[in-house]
């Protein structure tokens, strides 16, 4: 490479880096504080640390998650279990006035959480995470399967969800049940 366009390669790259560098997404520690093992995620704790407080109740029927920022509604259980589709709907169409809500939300504020938004919710070092979201805010969390709005890439008929007994992310297929628990704000 020419010397005098050496610099001004490094310098450009050198831009983009600390502009990559500064969009980076925080990604949040996993809750696990227990090591089973040299080196693993209980005895690394890599990640964002989890504030004091995880989860504030706004006592308007919604839940402030206080290390990602976003609102999910309080009752998790709000309604039956329903196909993708219709979760999509029952999300997208929640609004003030219905499931406990009296936080001024219109039709439209709130949407099924995508499959990373979902994950965020699980505790590692908890072995029933419905039980520990009872127990920091949320209620009625079910021992079940909750869909996120997430459609698996390879597969179209089928959607990501999370087990909030386990904490386990799969997919299943769009036609077939699971729990709804809405969510507002993020990015």
């Amino acid at each position: 490479m020419n010397n005098s366009i050496f610099p001004m390669v490094m310098m450009i790259w050198s831009m983009f880096s600390v502009v990559a560098w500064a969009e980076m997404p925080l990604i949040p520690q996993t809750g696990q504080t227990t090591s089973f093992g040299a080196r693993d995620d209980g005895a690394l704790q890599k990640g964002v640390i989890w504030p004091t407080q995880r989860f504030s109740d706004n006592s308007n029927g919604t839940v402030s998650d206080n290390l990602t920022g976003l609102i999910w509604l309080k009752d998790a259980n709000c309604g039956v279990a329903l196909t993708w589709t219709a979760a999509l709907t029952a999300a997208n169409t929640l609004a003030n006035g219905t499931c406990s809500l009296s936080d001024g939300s219109k039709i439209g504020d709130w949407r099924l959480p995508n499959r990373k938004e979902i994950k965020s919710l699980v505790n590692r070092q908890q072995t029933d995470t419905s039980v520990w979201l009872n127990s920091v805010g949320f209620s009625n969390c079910q021992a079940d399967y909750y869909w996120s709005s997430s459609t698996v890439a390879n597969a179209t008929t089928s959607a990501w969800r999370l087990n909030l007994l386990n904490g386990y992310v799969s997919t299943d297929n769009k036609l077939n049940l699971g729990y709804v628990l809405p969510v507002r704000g993020g990015k």
